[in-house]
């Protein structure tokens, strides 16, 4: 049903303006996060390398291990001659040092660590190796067509590639399932090792663009300039991807033009009944009526000229029959724009209503008859 109704509300059809854009990047794409519609895109299936952006699928890997209770945030590392040895952007790891999941998180995060991302990775799966090989079951699992990885940290790999619509599809698992990992993203300076070690976030947007959320910068001398940038306004949070930048600038001001298209565009509605559903009558049910319900978490992505002209309409069919599980079809909320169908979204029951036995039936005649008389 929620695949449905996604679905239902990701079928838009963009204007010129999207069209129009002026983004240098040779592979860009624009996604909102509730619905997953893309606003824009850009050669977006090009398979290109995307540096330290890959390290969006190890920071996705690390907290479903924290959700899975396989790690905490206060879990102490000990960090390997391997994960030492990474080169590129790092925090100086030494061999042993010890160093808890948050702060390697935030190490990632923030100045995107590369011997922090092979250590937690080494942590979770025994071996970099085996990390990768979950990183790319991962991929698939998340219909990310486009994409091979050879190592958690996007380091230069021959073959290591994605696009720009899987970083899409990967970063909106991650904001969209684990908002908690704002809490590291949305760090512009801090530090590590009670002070010793200064950090000082690579995505710029953080400090220079409203409602800047994250998520992950990359760059090496063939990828260039990467981006996976997200940020929320007015309770809608895009996601605008940019691949091979020619300068580190020209990336941010790319993600800036996307971003402040979608927000300046497009508005996300959650639809709510505007009055109480009346309950639909059950033929030979354990009770006499059915609840029905419009599934929690629907929202349309609509073209700001027609969001605030909303007008709605319930259809309910007229009686069910008993047996009721929760979750059957019980009518449509149709959700208008003008003359414009905007939506039909599946008004549900909200309960099951099991279906009436022979004894349960005579008892409610007896019942019925005693209070008769």
């Amino acid at each position: 049903m929620k695949k449905l109704i996604a679905l239902l509300c990701a079928v838009l059809v963009l204007g010129t303006s999207a069209r129009a854009l002026d983004v240098s990047a040779p592979s860009a794409l624009l996604m909102e996060k509730e619905t997953g519609t893309i606003l824009f895109s850009k050669d977006e299936h090009a398979k290109l390398e995307p540096a330290s952006v890959t390290k969006v699928m190890t920071i996705l890997l690390t907290m479903e291990a924290i959700d899975s209770g396989q790690l905490s945030y206060d879990t102490m590392i000990t960090a390997s001659a391997h994960a030492c040895s990474m080169g590129g952007r790092q925090i100086w790891l030494k061999e042993n040092e010890q160093m808890t999941v948050s702060d390697m998180l935030k190490a990632v995060c923030v100045v995107s660590a590369n011997d922090c991302a092979v250590a937690l990775a080494e942590q979770i799966a025994g071996s970099e190796e085996a990390f990768v090989e979950r990183m790319n079951q991962r991929a698939k699992e998340l219909g990310m067509e486009d994409t091979t990885f050879k190592n958690a940290t996007g380091l230069p790999a021959e073959g290591h590639v994605t696009s720009a619509y899987d970083i899409a599809l990967m970063s909106r698992e991650l904001v969209l399932n684990h908002p908690d990992i704002r809490q590291y993203t949305t760090i512009w300076m801090d530090t590590l090792r009670g002070g010793a070690s200064s950090l000082v976030n690579t995505n710029k947007l953080i400090r220079f663009y409203e409602g800047a959320t994250g998520l992950k910068t990359g760059s090496t001398d063939s990828a260039l300039y990467c981006l996976s940038a997200t940020a929320e306004r007015d309770g809608m949070e895009l996601i605008a991807v940019i691949m091979k930048g020619a300068t580190s600038p020209q990336r941010f001001e790319d993600a800036k033009t996307l971003l402040s298209y979608g927000f300046s565009t497009y508005a996300l509605k959650r639809i709510t009944p505007e009055s109480a559903l009346p309950p639909v009558p059950v033929k030979l049910g354990t009770q006499a009526t059915v609840q029905p319900v419009l599934e929690k978490g629907t929202a349309l992505l609509l073209e700001k000229s027609r969001a605030g002209q909303l007008a709605q309409s319930v259809t309910l069919t007229p009686q069910v029959e008993a047996p009721v599980a929760k979750g059957d079809p019980l009518g449509t909320l149709t959700v208008t724009s003008g003359e414009d169908v905007v939506a039909e979204l599946p008004l549900v029951a909200g309960e099951e209503v099991p279906r009436i036995t022979y004894g349960q039936m005579l008892r409610r005649v007896l019942r019925m008859a005693f209070l008769a008389e």
